[in-house]
């Protein structure tokens, strides 16, 4: 990381006027004499768009059922609204990716704040809006105000936009200080401050909300600066076309709603995997569990596992919910994958026969797929991480705790390397690059706990029983369980 340099004073009328002529760019057409098609048509030519991203959970990365992420969504979708097929380069920072879209790519879909005058590119209409954020390690005194950040190591991203807030700030705080890096992600910014390496970062509040759960030393601070706008870049020098196509099919989600839902649904969820309290849990067992316990017997005697554990998988998974529906689109009570349903013949995933007997079949099915040099628990619980994050995820977590002197073949071992796969450093080694390897590792606990309740419920249900067999009378009068107190 590098210190940042000090900075101007803030031009609020000039960056207004430069945003405005941004965004006429991207909308006037046959502006410099340049044929105003030209690069839509090279698209539509080729068959295929070529977008340059960064693996981040904000923007894609491999999950449970395959490449997701709000701007792989959005231009997933862009593609086949041009009727043709999209390839992804990943492998970027934020600069990287403006570098390559001026020599060669179509589009920068990267999590980039939208930058007037930034040479070589032109941007998009506004996509997102991006809040910055101060947070801080937990266990500092309370960071609420520019004053408090006196003193503190502060960090944030080079080219995020974060970096231009903070030299904004810089002209009425001449004492505010930080580093920035180019080479870092978010993930690895707040690992810095748990790691006491920084004491505070600046990212985006969406960035923090996604990560949160998986660094709880962190905590958030105050909201820093106005917010900016994320935005797609384009080269300039080749035509407007595409970029008006963009701005058509952009400003078409957002007034059908679209654009919003898929907000929500990426970044409006970030407490599923928190693990409820052991009074809902119970209250679940005695009102929900029952309607599905006899079909978590069934598919146990199947397949060979605990009936409590696919109970616990599955309200780990739904709360017991046949309709449950994820922010990513998985659904059921055992949540599968449109793939996976089908690779296991499952037709409804709402039908919780169904459902359950395809979870646990798949499952069995991980478990069974899993090298043999792993074993007993260690083989059950990561079979159960690969439920939740995908069996190639875990063998690059596996790799990587290889590579750091650990056991590949222990769940505890494993376990300490899966959150690696949100760091640029590790993953960025790796054969499916980015994933959000804290969530395996709480899914895998939180199943743990439930198990253990439910096996405690049900051992004291079963002595519950057994005294009732031995006290017959015990129904007929509730003084059964009480005895004469003892004489003075």
């Amino acid at each position: 990381m590098s210190a940042a340099p000090s900075s101007p004073s803030r031009r609020c009328w000039r960056g207004i006027a430069a945003l405005a002529a941004t965004l006429l760019l991207g909308l006037v057409p046959g502006r410099f004499g340049v044929p105003d098609g030209r690069h839509l048509e090279e698209v539509l030519a080729r068959d295929f768009l070529s977008v340059h991203t960064r693996n981040t959970p904000t923007t894609y990365y491999e999950g449970r059922q395959g490449p997701t992420g709000f701007e792989y969504e959005l231009t997933r979708r862009f593609a086949a609204h041009l009727g043709v097929s999209l390839t992804l380069e990943a492998d970027h920072n934020i600069e990287s990716v403006l570098a390559a879209v001026r020599r060669e790519g179509d589009l920068g879909a990267a999590a980039l704040p939208l930058e007037p005058g930034t040479p070589g590119v032109i941007f998009s209409r506004p996509i997102l809006e991006l809040q910055p954020l101060l947070v801080y390690r937990r266990g500092l005194p309370p960071v609420t105000s520019m004053e408090d950040l006196a003193g503190l190591a502060i960090g944030t991203l080079a080219g995020a936009g974060t970096d231009r807030v903070l030299r904004e700030l810089q002209a009425d705080h001449p004492g505010l200080t930080w580093q920035e890096s180019g080479e870092l992600e978010v993930a690895e910014l707040l690992r810095w401050i748990e790691d006491e390496r920084l004491d505070a970062a600046v990212i985006y509040d969406h960035q923090f909300r996604l990560n949160r759960l998986f660094f709880p030393r962190v905590e958030r601070g105050f909201l820093l600066g106005d917010p900016l706008s994320m935005a797609w870049a384009f080269p300039a020098g080749r035509g407007l076309g595409l970029v008006e196509a963009a701005n058509r099919f952009l400003e078409t989600l957002r007034q059908e709603g679209e654009l919003e839902r898929l907000v929500a649904r990426y970044f409006g969820h970030d407490d599923y995997l928190e693990y409820v309290g052991a009074r809902t849990f119970i209250q679940h067992v005695h009102h929900r569990l029952p309607d599905y316990a006899e079909l978590f017997r069934e598919a146990a005697r199947d397949t060979g596992f605990d009936w409590k554990l696919l109970a616990a998988v599955g309200y780990q998974e739904s709360h017991w919910d046949p309709e449950a529906t994820s922010p990513t689109g998985v659904r059921g009570l055992m949540m599968l994958t449109n793939a996976t349903a089908g690779d296991l013949g499952v037709d409804d995933r709402l039908d919780p026969v169904q459902s359950i007997e395809g979870g646990a079949r798949y499952l069995r099915e991980l478990k069974d797929r899993l090298p043999a040099s792993i074993t007993g628990e260690d083989r059950l619980f990561m079979a159960m991480a690969a439920y939740n994050v995908g069996l190639g995820h875990l063998y690059d977590a596996r790799r990587i705790t290889e590579q750091r002197g650990g056991d590949p073949d222990r769940w505890a071992d494993v376990r300490e390397s899966l959150p690696l796969l949100q760091e640029r450093e590790w993953h960025s080694q790796t054969r499916h690059g980015y994933a959000r390897g804290g969530e395996p590792v709480i899914y895998v606990r939180n199943i743990r706990r439930y198990h253990e309740i439910l096996s405690y419920v049900d051992r004291s249900q079963q002595q519950f029983y057994l005294l009732n067999a031995r006290m017959p009378d015990m129904e007929e009068s509730d003084d059964a369980l009480l005895s004469p107190a003892p004489g003075p």
